[in-house]
């Protein structure tokens, strides 16, 4: 089998067979197929595209191009959770812990933060001396007897995807539907849960802004998991504006555990109860929908969603009492109050700048290896829908430098449109798919 070929047939306009997709990512993998064929492929796969059978079976040889994480001794459906991420989007601080307290096991693998949104490993190190970098073994271990855990993850997790991704990114080759969903799904799969529930974001604070766009990719996820046989639900939410209040990795620990007290924002609540009913009943721990809510409410106001929190933060080497007492986590220098530039009611947040608000205060980085700074961010006081004052705080900006402070709340008010007239608040769930 020649790479020539492959690339030729796919640029005709041809579907490519188990086979060639299998020599091309085996060959890649191992250097033996070089960039510039690489590249030539992605290009026609993106002007081409690939068909159902194709994007299955290039998530299925990425998946198995480094480890594949068998979860055999864990007993019970393991569920996982992927958020294709925003700005403020805390969902698992809250949401696992909701839903181990009744029953259902989670080993889940997460990231780190890259430009405006963030990491789900960022903020879980608020807690001092809290690792995910945990061997296999002890992370089977901690789903077992937690119910859930979360590591980072590892290099032999599909290598070939991680290859393939830097290279799309410099040959602008990212933006294709097959591509993306592959690219996501692949790493999901190697992770080795039974059931897979996506939170796909819409909006200005996402990686896919149209609504149409978000659905498109939804349903290509769904597909790809569904016929891996992994029973998998895609729920698409908003991200025009941030989740919650808080956007900061301190900030957002303190809402996610204020969550878990009865106390969250109405929008983060929801959708955490949203995704915990999905992933129960895909799990097969609750009947329905309706009961599956119920009992996450009820891990939720019995306290016994906090302590699994807890629980888990000393399973993994932190702090468990920053849990019960999120008061001694670390705090900014500075609280400075952004007040409103005129009377009227809120139409819209810029969802991405507030993201990009927090990285200019240190909250995010622009590189792999910049250093965040856990305590800055900002806190919302005000959303869309919302009626303001002119001079009413619209938000507070926690820094640790002045001159970041300034940039921030310049940009932070430019984020903000006003209107004279009523308009509604964002529906926070779009709509459900696979179910």
């Amino acid at each position: 089998m020649r790479m020539y070929d492959v690339i030729k047939k796919k640029r005709d306009g041809n579907s490519l067979s188990t086979e060639e997709i299998d020599f091309f990512v085996r060959g890649f993998n191992d250097g033996s197929i070089p960039d510039y064929q690489a590249s030539a492929l992605m290009m026609a796969i993106f002007f081409r595209g690939m068909n159902e059978k194709e994007t299955l079976d290039l998530t299925m040889a990425m998946a198995h191009s480094g480890d594949m994480l068998d979860l055999s001794r864990i007993p019970g459906v393991k569920v996982d959770k992927h958020s294709t991420g925003g700005v403020g989007d805390k969902t698992s601080l809250s949401l696992i812990p909701m839903v181990a307290a009744c029953g259902c096991k989670v080993a889940k693998m997460s990231g780190r933060g890259l430009g405006h949104t963030g990491g789900t490993i960022d903020k879980l190190e608020s807690f001092p001396g809290f690792s995910t970098s945990i061997p296999v073994e002890q992370f089977e271990k901690n789903v077992n007897t937690v119910g859930f855990s979360i590591m980072g993850q590892t290099k032999e997790l599909a290598p070939a995807d991680k290859k393939l991704y830097a290279l799309r990114d410099i040959t602008a080759t990212v933006d294709n539907m097959s591509l993306i969903a592959s690219s996501i799904m692949s790493k999901k799969l190697a992770a080795g849960a039974d059931a897979i529930v996506l939170d796909v974001k819409t909006g200005s604070g996402a990686f896919m802004k149209k609504y149409e766009d978000s659905v498109s990719l939804a349903e290509e996820m769904v597909k790809i998991g569904n016929n891996a046989g992994r029973k998998t639900i895609a729920v698409i939410s908003d991200m025009d504006e941030p989740l919650g209040y808080a956007v900061g990795n301190a900030l957002e620990v303190k809402e996610a555990i204020e969550t878990l007290k009865g106390n969250g924002p109405e929008d983060f609540y929801t959708l955490c109860l949203e995704l915990g009913a999905k992933m129960l009943v895909a799990g097969g721990y609750a009947p329905d929908d309706a009961n599956a809510k119920e009992r996450l409410k009820e891990a939720v106001s019995s306290g016994k969603a906090l302590d699994k929190l807890a629980e888990f933060v000393k399973a993994q080497g932190g702090d468990p009492d920053y849990v019960y007492d999120p008061g001694k986590l670390s705090k900014a220098d500075l609280v400075i109050p952004v007040a409103a530039p005129e009377t009227g009611y809120i139409s819209g947040i810029t969802c991405d700048e507030v993201g990009i608000c927090s990285m200019i205060l240190g909250g995010g980085r622009e590189t792999k290896e910049d250093i965040i700074d856990m305590a800055v961010g900002i806190v919302l006081c005000k959303k869309k829908g919302d009626h303001v004052e002119k001079g009413e705080t619209l938000a507070y900006v926690h820094a640790n430098d002045q001159k970041k402070a300034d940039e921030c709340i310049r940009r932070l008010l430019k984020a903000y449109s006003f209107s004279k007239d009523k308009c509604e608040g964002k529906k926070i769930i779009k709509t459900v798919i696979g179910l």
